[in-house]
Parts: C-alpha cells; sequence; structure tokens
C-alpha cells in the first residue's frame, strides 16, 4: 500500500513538474521593437498577435518606436531582445562594432518611394529642394542616400528636413512643407493629382535590403535558443501571411486603427506578394548586406568596410530552420 502510494507521488510530482517546466518556457518573456505600426504591419507584428511566439514558448511584447535611430539605440542597451526594422541600421551599428548582428531577412525586397510634387522630374531636380526623411542614419536616410548615388546626384545638394514617421513625412509633403519624401508605397494610391512618384526603391538600388531581424551579443551569449525560437516564430509568422492575404490586412486595420474603407494595406500587401518583396524561410543575402556596407563606405555614413561575417549570424537562422521545418 505505501510502495502504491509512494509510486503514485512520484508520478503526480513529475506530471506537476512537467507542467512547471512548460508554464515557465510559454512565460519567458521576449521583447521585440518595431518601428511604429503602421499598413504593413500585418506582417510585422504577426509573430505576436497572429500567436506565433506564444507557439514557441516565448511571450513577446512589442515596442513600437516611430524612428529607428532610437530603436538600434535600444537594442544596442539590451532594453529589447531583437528588432525588425532596416537591415541598412543593423549594417552601419554592427560595422560600428557595436555587437548588433543580423539574423534572419524577412522583408528583402524595398517598397519605399520618393514622392515629389509634380513639377519635379527627377532626383537632380531636388537640389536646394527640402527632402523628408526620418533621422538621421534611419532606414529612409540611407536608402536615400543610396538612391541619390545611382543617379549620380552629390547628397550635399539637396535639403534634408527631419520629419518622424511615414505618416508625418507624407503629410508635410502633401502640406507643401517639403518637396519631397521618402515613405513606404501605401501612400502611392492615395495621394493627391499634385504628388508623383518620383522615384522607387525597389529599380533605383535593386540591392538595397528593407527588414531584417538583429539582435545584440548579450542575447547571442546568453540567450541563444530562446533566439532560435523567436527567429522560427518569425518564420511561421511570415509563412502564414503571406499565405492569408485578408487576415494580414485585417491585423494592419487593427494595428492602426484604420477605417474599414482604407486601402493602404491592401495596397501594399499586394505588392509585397505580387513582387515577392518578402522570404518566409528570413535567408541572409550576405552578398547584398556586402553591397550596402560599401554603398555606405562611399557615401561617407561608414568610415571603412568590415568582414561581413562580423555583421550576420548565419547559425542561429538555420537552427531557426531546422526547429520550423524549412
Amino acid at each position: 500500500m505505501f510502495m502504491q502510494s509512494k509510486t503514485t507521488f512520484i508520478a503526480a510530482a513529475i506530471v506537476i513538474a512537467s507542467a512547471l517546466s512548460t508554464a515557465s518556457a510559454q512565460d519567458k518573456v521576449w521583447k521585440h521593437g518595431i518601428l511604429e505600426a503602421k499598413s504593413d504591419a500585418g506582417f510585422i507584428a504577426m509573430v505576436d498577435k497572429g500567436g506565433f511566439g506564444a507557439k514557441r514558448g516565448l511571450k513577446v511584447e512589442i515596442l513600437q518606436v516611430k524612428a529607428g535611430a532610437t530603436l538600434m539605440k535600444a537594442l544596442i542597451a539590451g532594453e529589447i531582445d531583437s528588432v525588425d526594422m532596416g537591415a541598412a541600421e543593423s549594417i552601419v551599428a554592427g560595422a560600428r562594432g557595436t555587437g548588433v548582428k543580423i539574423v534572419g531577412c524577412t522583408w528583402p525586397g524595398v517598397p519605399q518611394v520618393v514622392l515629389a510634387k509634380a513639377e519635379i522630374k527627377t532626383l537632380a531636380d531636388l537640389k536646394g529642394k527640402n527632402v523628408a526623411i526620418s533621422s538621421p542614419g534611419s532606414l529612409p536616410d540611407l536608402l536615400f542616400r543610396g538612391m541619390l548615388d545611382a543617379a549620380n546626384v552629390p547628397f550635399s545638394d539637396v535639403k534634408l528636413a527631419t520629419q518622424g514617421a511615414d505618416l508625418d513625412r507624407y503629410k508635410s509633403l502633401v502640406a507643401g512643407i517639403t518637396d519631397a519624401a521618402i515613405v513606404s508605397n501605401e501612400f502611392v494610391g492615395v495621394m493627391p493629382p499634385n504628388i508623383k512618384v518620383l522615384a522607387k526603391g525597389s529599380t533605383a538600388v535593386p540591392k538595397f535590403i528593407r527588414l531584417c531581424v538583429a539582435t545584440n551579443s548579450k542575447v547571442l551569449a546568453e540567450r541563444r535558443d530562446d533566439l532560435v525560437r523567436f527567429v522560427a516564430a518569425e518564420m511561421d509568422a511570415y509563412a502564414y501571411a503571406v499565405t492569408h492575404r485578408d487576415a494580414t490586412i485585417k491585423l494592419a486595420h487593427e494595428m492602426t486603427r484604420a477605417k474599414p474603407d482604407d486601402t493602404r494595406a491592401a495596397f501594399i500587401t499586394d505588392q509585397a506578394l505580387r513582387d515577392k518583396q518578402i522570404d518566409p524561410t528570413l535567408a541572409i543575402p550576405a552578398d547584398r548586406i556586402e553591397w550596402m556596407q560599401q554603398l555606405f563606405v562611399k557615401a561617407g555614413v561608414l568610415p571603412k568596410a568590415v568582414p561581413t561575417t562580423s555583421l550576420i549570424d548565419i547559425s542561429v537562422r538555420d537552427d531557426a530552420a531546422k526547429l520550423a521545418g524549412k
């Protein structure tokens, strides 16, 4: 009788310990930074809102910030565990020896465009004009530098106006405060007739990468297993988003509090899917990262290039792919 009770107690203890272990894993908080939600948020926030982080045992907490530079500072300081933001900012930060590394690229295609007043015909016509970017060193700033370089237009020819998020930059252009703005293409479908698409990032600088997941050296050293699970969750989330258009658009509307008749989320979603701008496998295109680094050296953003291998960690992405069955 005693042995039977003892056996029952041990079995119960094992069940309880297993349950507590599972609960502990599910309670692991993962702080993830993104730029302020806009019409592409259905893709970017799916890892949390779609429950994919939870399925991998992580409680994802999303931090939204307007400026990429501020988000990068939070990552470097260890205030967050990862970001899904401009590859450009992660490359620059990593090359400066901060310990930031790219562990997967979610949105290698570039949806950003330069919108301008209708009378402006070419990028060269921006000489002496005011162009709205985000903060210096942000994706819009670095992408715009690349576009000007490709068009052989000196960066010093234009005047930059810091205008925060995409919507702020778009509004400044429409109001006539600035002459041009680099923004997400979601505004193309709603822009007034006196505004035109002056240049597309995807054609002006096709090797430029938009978004990658990056982390810091502390996370790589202390929470690598959790990082692998998070990257696997991102793979699951993006794979779901590209095959569930309506759910992706619905989430974007919820994140931005857009009205039901707002067409911007549908516009950017359809173009991203049509042009295959998104990669659910989170492959890291090292050749394009090297190209971007050389561009930033030429533009004076970086003093010199560093080995591309020091900017990325392919092993995390590969382990995540095995976990996700990719």
